[in-house]
């Protein structure tokens, strides 16, 4: 039976759509089935991040509204056998949903595929609800300023009081250099703030955007690790440990940031933090 993960933020914009794409890729490498699922109706960017626009026939919405099987919605990425992606609508149309279809739809991915990674829209709507349903892991996604983190712990209040579902952190975006100068807070702090185990870190990355912008994962087939960027082995190394693998989170270095006299009493405790 496959383990469906959802992706989710509270606030857009926070590399939510780009992690879906780049650890599903680093979980097909480890020979795992991986298929994703972009639940972001009306507003889909997971195929085109993914460069599959052009090969779209079928979509979420007709899959869960019964206008196809959902076969006939997947699109295999051929540069990675192991992928696959279920789009979603680009409709403007206000479109009900029914919960019980999405179950109905997960069940049977869990049939074919290791792993079934959901990305969810930003927000807490109903695109939000739809999205964490049938889910066994949840991943917020954030990152290191005020208004994602702010947003973020709005979405783990709700996920702690109306479920009981695993719920990790992912932090994007981190600048070491803005920590060292106390201008961002450092890792600690948020895991402080937000209260919720971490499942990894990823750099801000000019080259992530460079592969988004090709329609490419920043992950490739080749497995050069000798050449592998900082963020490509930090994508590769959330995707082992959501495996089961333990992996040693990249060290980083902790100091205390003008935000961290802000939000916390305590002052942090200054020297190496290993994430």
């Amino acid at each position: 039976m496959g383990e469906v993960i959802t992706f989710t933020s509270g606030k857009g914009g926070v590399g939510k759509t780009t992690t879906t794409a780049n650890v599903g890729a680093g979980l097909s490498l480890l020979d795992k089935k991986v298929v994703l699922v972009d639940t972001d109706i009306g507003l889909r960017n997971l195929d085109v991040v993914m460069g599959l626009e052009n090969r779209i026939l079928y979509n979420l919405v007709d899959v869960l509204s019964g206008r196809c099987r959902a076969k006939q919605a997947i699109i295999r990425d051929k540069r990675f056998p192991n992928l696959s992606v279920i789009p979603s609508s680009c409709t403007k149309e206000k479109i009900l949903l029914d919960s019980d279809q999405m179950k109905h739809l997960l069940d049977d991915l869990r049939q074919e595929f290791d792993y079934i990674l959901v990305d969810s829209p930003a927000g807490i709507d109903q695109g939000f609800l739809l999205a964490i349903t049938g889910a066994d892991r949840i991943v917020v996604v954030t990152t290191p300023q005020i208004a994602a983190i702010h947003d973020a712990d709005c979405v783990l209040q709700i996920l702690k009081t109306h479920y009981t579902v695993k719920t990790e952190l992912l932090i994007n975006g981190f600048r070491k250099h803005m920590v060292k100068d106390g201008d961002m807070l450092n890792i600690d702090d948020i895991c402080e703030l937000l209260d919720v185990p971490l499942l990894g870190v990823v750099p801000e990355d000019e080259q992530i955007i460079i592969a988004q912008n090709h329609g490419e994962p920043l992950l490739h087939l080749d497995g050069n690790k000798k050449n592998a960027l900082l963020s490509e082995l930090c994508y590769n190394n959330i995707a082992r440990r959501i495996t089961g693998e333990e992996v040693p989170l990249l060290n980083y270095i902790k100091q205390g940031s003008i935000f961290s006299k802000i939000f916390f009493k305590k002052k942090p405790v200054k020297g190496a933090l290993h994430v």
